[in-house]
């Protein structure tokens, strides 16, 4: 007998057939459970947490392939990043933002450090450990002692054969580097390396460089040291008049304020001369009788003090 429901229609009849369900092993609930609790297993072990970040496990604490000898073909070490992305399945991630939200769960929500902002999701970079490619490169740069005071401009040659017209700061001491960003070698998957050009300050025909004085020897006379005098003496910049004292011995020293080289600090060095005697070249007949006639009027010890 058929029975009938509201307006007519034939009711319908209820299937007692058993409702299949998916087995619990691979429900999603499950499944996000296991990448919940193997990160937890890795943040709160300290050896597998240092494991981790060598690169030595993944993030299911797995054993991680660590390349084979000699992978780099720049035979600088192996260095490998793999990049997980969250916000959707596929090679290499988790599907499903699975990471981002193992991170979320654990961390409330916080960012992760090294994300990277954008629509298609978030991605996480890890080192998997070794030695990273060095991509720097090093080179020497030679400039005079006034380029150095000054500051120049100078072509410099790289290993690669490429050059770079590079500015010298007014002020750079000896041994100085200068780091010029992103001008250094190149490899795929990595930034550019920088470079790194040393300074060396090429000896002065005369100044000798004393942290940020100057030293100098000043020749005189005989008679500009026994009667004194005026003479001129260089400096950087323009040259100056020194006065030199009556009855000047030599190796005697002066100092000029200010007259040095640029301090880091702000300020700048001081400028030392010290006198050296000088007789005249060749053999002066006149001066001999006369050193002989005072020798025997004044005789005196200098090396007294040596005795």
């Amino acid at each position: 007998m058929r029975s009938w429901g509201c307006r007519g229609a034939p009711a319908r009849r209820r299937s007692r057939a058993p409702i299949a369900s998916l087995p619990r092993s691979i429900t999603p609930t499950t499944a996000r459970f296991s990448e919940i609790n193997s990160a937890n297993e890795i943040i709160g072990d300290e050896d597998k947490r240092k494991q981790f970040d060598r690169g030595e496990i993944d993030a299911e604490g797995k054993p991680r392939f660590q390349g084979f000898p000699g992978g780099d073909p720049r035979g600088r070490g192996g260095f490998e990043t793999h990049t997980f992305r969250t916000g959707g399945g596929g090679p290499g991630g988790f599907g499903g933002g699975g990471f981002e939200d193992i991170l979320n769960s654990m961390f409330g929500g916080a960012a992760a450090r090294g994300a990277r902002p954008g629509g298609g999701g978030t991605t996480f970079e890890f080192d998997t450990g070794g030695i990273a490619l060095d991509l720097d490169l090093s080179v020497t740069m030679t400039v005079s002692l006034e380029e150095a005071v000054k500051g120049v401009e100078k072509r410099v040659r790289l290993p690669t054969g490429k050059e770079l017209n590079v500015k010298i700061p007014a002020g750079v001491a000896a041994g100085q580097q200068i780091r010029l960003k992103g001008q250094g070698e190149t490899a795929p998957g990595h930034r550019p390396g920088d470079l790194l050009i040393t300074v060396n300050i090429a000896p002065h025909p005369f100044f000798k460089v004393d942290g940020s004085d100057l030293r100098v020897d000043l020749p005189i006379t005989l008679y500009e040291a026994v009667l004194g005098g005026k003479v001129r003496v260089p400096t950087l910049g323009s040259a100056v008049e020194l006065s030199i004292p009556k009855n000047t011995s030599s190796g005697r020293t002066f100092r000029l304020k200010g007259k040095g080289l640029p301090k880091a600090s702000g300020g700048t060095g001081d400028l030392f001369l010290t006198t050296r005697i000088m007789l005249p070249d060749g053999n002066d007949a006149e001066l001999e009788a006369l050193m002989q006639k005072w020798r025997d009027g004044h005789p005196y010890n200098p090396r007294s003090d040596l005795a």
